[in-house]
This record gives structure tokens, sequence and C-alpha cells, in this order.
């Protein structure tokens, strides 16, 4: 590695672990405490190896190989996600039968739903595990534990439309203290008992696994709780890079969270009556205090980044077509990245709050936590199969065995977290479910919506023998009409030509399309055709992570001045939908896909077209 890369490497491992390791760095704080509240479980000798066994190896299994080892290399563009999973495999749809297609399609969109579940519980339990701590100090402060908690997610949610670009450059040294803390917290511990290094042996996992039984998966509900945040790495390689990401894995993250469950097991060896909260219990009472406060702070930067993740995804959603336009406005002039998404925030605050008032401890929160994190694993192993086959060209023996190793881990997660359904695990599942069948009728809806419109189109051909008989009159200025369709008239031009008789002297005809891939190459961002003297049909395309610049890329195709920019008119269309009983589409998806469409941002603020140079039309529409 030559010095200037090097230097490169380190800034960004330091600002990857700011973002990208917090909710996986705070599980410390509950794991443990988790496994051994479940029925039979004391904490005794065999049972304390055999749990922190089944931690570490969970870690290095599914996060460590899994995650930053193999799936980092699955990126798409430098992107990574299940959306970045999935363009891959359409980038060669001609290798898979439609029914794959079809399949795999359905699996990133369940995945995406996924971590909206993911992104309710995360902020809640980090928040309310941190403030518990005072509990710790005086049991006195518990009535005030859900009013501290609630306080703190309400300012984290209302500080989100100024964005975090300045507060976020403290992100990175405060979590690399955090973990400098849990490492130095759990050397403490295992110095005074050096015997759990014996835990590191996969015999006691197995071991633990043989002689509790089919009552092992209550303890791996709680497992599981050690690798959530592994699919937001994955999720954030676009962020940082794979390299730098491995690196403060390797080489921070990583050692500072085995060190810190091998020393909640030293403690356990020797004060089996710390485990109402072990990680507090190993922190020395003078320093109680100052780790309520980082602990506080990492959760609080563990929930930011959820929340951060769930713009961005919501961002590439809309823009791949599965959910409808909403509201978007950018923090940041300098990056790009940086956006705050009004609707989805107070969403998200109200399902935070509403978690912290219902379950009232991170103990309670913990049984609904989980579900959708090992369901959202499942599904990546899935895809990620069908990456190793057909794109990579491994064999079935190569590919096989890696699988069956992830699935021997993700599986049992998942049955144990089933068993929790009637404790809150349902309360995810139902918010996947319904995003699922919000993402599936927007689709379909816009599918059916489509046809609808091209069955009323009118050739493009009959327009410019008009033009070109000079029967419909030019006046001055340039009218660019928007449209979904990347053909014939757009049915705004047919009403604009219906009310008023003329056209611009410059036409344009402008659609605005959105790839499979994260990014579009600037070659490749305007596609321009000119269907006569001044009347052109510009195309631009824009990858899933872009944010579209509609006004600036289609002057800069055209060569438009910016003096001229003032005299150009866009117009869109409203529809009107009105439901019938022609096929497509079951009636009450019909009315779903209505009341979804009537509360859809229009596509003029949605690309930040001027707002005095907008005219919109109504279109009525039989669905």
């Amino acid at each position: 590695m030559n010095a200037p890369s090097q230097f490169r490497l380190w800034p960004a491992a330091l600002a990857s672990v700011g973002v990208v390791f917090g909710d996986i760095g705070t599980s410390p704080i509950y794991t443990i405490r988790e496994c051994f509240h479940a029925p039979g479980t004391p904490p005794i000798p065999a049972n304390i190896f055999g749990v922190i066994s089944l931690v570490f190896w969970s870690l290095t299994v599914v996060m460590t190989l899994k995650y930053a080892v193999l799936l980092a290399r699955a990126d798409n563009q430098g992107e990574g996600g299940i959306f970045a999973l999935w363009s891959l495999i359409v980038s060669i749809r001609d290798r898979f039968s439609p029914r794959v297609m079809a399949a795999a399609g359905f699996i990133a969109f369940a995945g995406a739903a996924l971590l909206y579940g993911d992104g309710m519980i995360t902020p809640a339990i980090s928040v309310l595990s941190a403030v518990e701590g005072l509990e710790v100090l005086d049991p006195d402060f518990h009535p005030w534990v859900v009013p501290l908690a609630s306080a703190i997610l309400i300012g984290l949610f209302l500080i989100q439309r100024q964005g975090t670009g300045r507060i976020g450059t403290w992100f990175g040294p405060i979590m690399v203290g955090w973990f400098s803390m849990l490492a130095i917290l759990g050397w403490m511990q295992v110095v005074q008992a050096p015997e759990i290094f014996q835990a590191l042996s996969p015999y006691w996992a197995v071991q633990f696994v043989w002689h509790h039984g089919w009552e092992t998966l209550i303890v791996l509900g709680a497992v599981l709780l050690c690798v959530t945040g592994s699919e937001a790495m994955y999720a954030d390689l676009g962020h940082f890079g794979r390299r730098p990401m491995q690196l403060a894995w390797g080489a921070l993250a990583y050692p500072a969270l085995v060190m810190n469950y091998l020393g909640q097991g030293a403690l356990l060896l020797r004060d089996p009556g710390a485990v109402k909260h072990p990680y507090y219990n190993m922190v020395p009472e003078p320093l109680l205090i100052p780790a309520i406060i980082l602990t506080t702070a990492a959760t609080v930067i563990a929930s930011q980044a959820m929340i951060s993740g769930v713009f961005s995804l919501t961002q590439q959603a809309v823009q791949l077509g599965v959910l409808p336009r909403l509201k978007i406005l950018h923090t940041s002039e300098r990056i790009r990245g940086q956006i705050y998404m009004p609707t989805v925030n107070w969403l998200l605050m109200i399902a935070c709050l509403g978690l912290v008032l219902a379950f009232r401890s991170s103990g309670g929160l913990a049984a609904a936590y989980g579900l959708s994190v090992t369901l959202e694993m499942i599904l990546t192993t899935a895809l990620f199969y069908l990456v190793m086959r057909r794109l990579w060209g491994w064999r079935r023996r190569r590919a096989i065995p890696l699988i069956a190793l992830f699935l021997a881990f993700e599986l049992p997660f998942a049955a144990s977290t089933l068993l929790k359904l009637a404790d809150g695990a349902w309360i995810p599942l139902l918010t996947t479910a319904a995003l699922i069948l919000v993402m599936t009728t927007w689709k379909a809806g816009r599918a059916l919506l489509g046809a609808r419109i091209r069955e009323g189109l009118l050739p493009l051909d009959l327009l410019l023998k008009e033009l070109a008989d000079g029967r419909i009159p030019r006046v001055s200025g340039t009218g660019v009409f928007m449209s979904a369709l990347s053909q014939d008239i757009p049915p705004v031009l047919v009403h604009h030509l219906k009310h008023n008789k003329a056209l611009h002297k410059r036409v344009i005809l402008l659609s605005v399309q959105f790839s499979n891939d994260p990014r579009v190459f600037r070659a490749d961002r305007a596609r321009v055709e000119e269907l006569a003297s001044d009347f052109y049909r510009v195309v631009l395309r824009y990858g899933y992570v872009e944010e579209p610049r509609v006004v600036d890329d289609l002057c800069a195709a055209l060569e438009i001045p910016d003096g001229q920019r003032m005299a150009m008119s866009f117009y869109q269309s409203r529809e009107l939908l009105r439901i019938s009983r022609k096929p497509g589409l079951p009636a009450w998806r019909k009315k779903l896909f209505a009341f979804i469409s009537r509360t859809t941002r229009p596509a003029a603020g949605y690309f930040d077209l001027p707002a005095g140079q907008v005219i919109e039309l109504g279109v009525q529409i039989e669905l």
C-alpha cells in the first residue's frame, strides 16, 4: 500500500466506526443479560462458557466471514445493501429463469421492508438500554427511565432537519472511545478469570446446544442480538468503501467486542449475581457516571446511523419505483448524500416512542427485536447464493458449504425469534407485511397505469405531420412536457394542445428514468433525439443512489444558455384515477393504489423544478 492511499484509508476507517458499527457496537449493553434471563439458563460455569462461545462464533461466522469478508466483495459500483445485491442479479438476468428473477425481486423488496422494522426498534432499545444504567447507580431512578429515554429520542428526531454534518464529525472519535472502553472493561475482568478464554473453543457452543436441546432456541433469541447491525455494515459499503470498513472491523470493533463479551463472562464466573446488569457491573463505581454518558452517546450515534440508513433506503426504493415519491430535503451543500425525509422521520419517531411507552424496558423490547434482522440475513444469503453461482461462477461444492454454514446460524436464530411472536415479535412482522403490500401495490399499480395511458396515446407521427404542415401555431419559449413514458405523445401535451391550441417554439418531451445500477456514467446521462425542427425527446437516466438534477442536466444536454432558463415552462400531469371494472388488479388494490397516488409528491417537487415555471394539468384515467 502506498503512502497516499494509506493516508486516505485510516480517516475513512475512523469515519466508518462512527456510522457503520454503532448498532452492533452497542449490543454488549444487553446481549449477555438477555441470554441469562432465559429460563433454564442459570449463570453456572458450563452455561457461561456455552453462551460466550455462541456469541463469539456468531460474531466470527456471521459478521466477520459472511459480511466483512465475503459480502463486502458483492458490491455494485462500490454500493452495498440488498438493492445492490438485487441489481447485480438483474445485470445478469439472462442467466436466470423468469420465475427466479421474480422471486429475487420479491426477496429484495421484502429485505428492504424488514429494515424498517429494524429501524423502528434500534433507536428505542439502544437509548432505553443506556438510560437503564442509571438504575444501577440509583434504583430510585427507575420511574424516570422511560421519560428520559423518550426525551432523548424526541430530541434526536427533532434535529434531523438540521442535518448531522457538524456533529457527525464527532461520531468517529466518540465511537473509537466507546470501543476502547469496551475492550478495557473486558480486559479488566478477563485478567481476573483467564479461564474464560476456554469459551473461544467451539466445543462449549456445541456442548451447550447438546445439553439444552430445544431450549437452546430460547437462548439463541438473545445471542442473535450480538450480530444486529450486520446488514447495516453491508448497506453502508458505498459510503466508505470495503477496505476502510474491513480495517475498522478487524482492527478495532471486532477485537473490542470479543474482549468485552469475554469480560462479561469472566465477571459472571466470579460473581453470578452480576447477571442482572453484567455490562454496567463491569464498570468501577467511580467511573459509572462517565460510562453512562459515553454509553448514551454511543446509543444515540447508533440510532442516528439507523435513521440515516432508513432515509437512504427510502430514497433508493423511490427511485427504483417500489415506493411513491416523498419529500426529500438536502441538509448539506457539500455532501450530496445527506438527506432528510420529513414523512419518514415523523413516522419513525411515532413508532419509536410507541415502542418505548409500550414495552418500557430494553429487556421487553429484546423480545420484539431480532425477527426482522434474522429474516433480512436469510434473504440476503439467498440472493448471495445466486451471485456466487452465476456472477462469480463458483461451483456448487464451493458455494453450498458456505451457505449451509451461514444458514446453520441464521435459521435457528429465525426459529428462536418466532417463539417470541406473542411477546412482541409480531410488530416488525406486521410492519414488514404492510410495507410489502404498499411496495407491490405501488409497482403493480404503476404498471397498470402505464398500460392504461398507452391505450389512449396518439401516434407521434400524426403530431409531427401537423407541425410540419404548419397547422399548429408556435409561440416563443420552451415547453418541457414531463412523461413517465419514453415513446409517443405524453397525455399532458395532448391536454395542453386541446386547451391552448398552440405549442412553444421549442418543445421537449422529457422522461426521467432510474437505473438498476447505483450510478450512471455522465456519458450515458442524457439521450437526445431530435424528432423535428426544435422538437426533441430527451431521456435522462440516473442511478438509484444519485440525486437527480433535472434542469441542469437537461440544459447541458441541449446546450440551453443560462439566460434562457427563465423562458422554460414545465408541464406535468396529475392523474385523476377512477376505479373501473377493467381487469388488471383487484378493486381493493386499485383503491389502495389510488389512495397512495393522492399522497405522492408531484414530480415537479421531487425533481426540484422551478416552482414558478411549472404548470400542472389534470388527466382523468380509468384503472
